[in-house]
């Protein structure tokens, strides 16, 4: 994308610019390393690469992964999951060493039973950025002002293989505008099948849309009320959402972004399909 182009390059590079975190392994998709590995390649060989980050594997896989890139020429960037705790983090950096890749973030849950203060302390110094998967607990507020200032950002679960794993409009808008009040940017995880809130056919799991979630990170930015923010998740109208989208002038879409950082998807080019038919980007090939 050529952001001296056009109008249009500019806004659609500042919407999707590092948006969609490879998450292939995971699930729904669930797809073997070895294919995750090489469809990651052609996405960042594709005219869309600039919207792809890194490879999403668990700490766990990583001894796979050692024997997938083994003879690799060109670098891998990884995001890595330590769902067990910071206690993870030197086994990661050990298991990388000498590997052809690049670990960008760690994504660290928080233990049961873990105080915010040990916890910070417990990934204080660490090498890689991180990110911090914020407990659905009285722990939250907390934490997310303990990270206020540091170079960590939050993490939010936004679903998963049952329902109850999935935040409703009101408690996501309010991680949502807890984050914003600390200053702290955060990337979501699971659940985002699609831009727009929806009904999955299938299971009944009410989910998500990202483009919602955007939405929501803007209007929490410029201190939005409650009712405004859950308002905008619960949002189920393609166009309203998608023209909400085009109105933001350039400097409220950069704050969004700069909050709403990315999010995992087990699929690359699903979300490129549903922001093309939207109009928001132009066609991906």
């Amino acid at each position: 994308m050529d952001l001296g182009r056009t109008g249009t390059a500019v806004v659609t590079d500042a919407l999707t610019r590092g948006l969609l975190d490879d998450a292939a392994v995971f699930p729904p998709g669930l797809a073997p390393l070895p294919d995750a590995v090489a469809a990651h390649d052609r996405h960042t060989a594709a005219p869309y690469a600039a919207m792809v980050g890194p490879l999403v594997v668990a700490a766990s896989g990583l001894a796979e992964l050692a024997e997938v890139v083994q003879g690799r020429e060109t670098t891998l960037p990884l995001t890595v999951t330590l769902p067990g705790g910071p206690a993870g983090i030197a086994g990661v950096l050990k298991a990388v060493d000498g590997l052809p890749v690049s670990v960008e973030s760690l994504e660290i849950a928080v233990p049961q039973g873990m105080d915010v203060a040990e916890f910070l302390s417990a990934v204080d110094g660490c090498p890689v950025p991180v990110a911090v998967e914020i407990p659905r607990d009285e722990r939250r507020v907390p934490l997310l002002r303990a990270l206020s200032g540091t170079p960590h950002k939050a993490k939010f679960r936004t679903g998963g293989t049952s329902a109850e794993y999935y935040p409703d409009e009101a408690e996501l808008a309010a991680a949502i505008r807890a984050a914003a009040e600390a200053g702290v940017p955060f990337k979501a995880t699971a659940g985002l099948h699609h831009a727009i809130r929806n009904t999955d056919p299938n299971t009944g799991f009410e989910q998500h849309g990202f483009l919602n979630l955007l939405l929501a990170a803007e209007a929490a930015d410029r201190s939005a009320e409650d009712e405004e923010v859950v308002a905008l998740l619960a949002e189920r109208e393609a166009e309203t959402v998608a023209g909400r989208i085009r109105a933001l002038a350039p400097e409220r879409l950069a704050a969004a972004r700069a909050k709403f950082t990315s999010f995992g998807t087990c699929s690359i080019t699903d979300p490129l399909t549903e922001l093309t038919d939207l109009g928001l980007i132009g066609a991906t090939a």
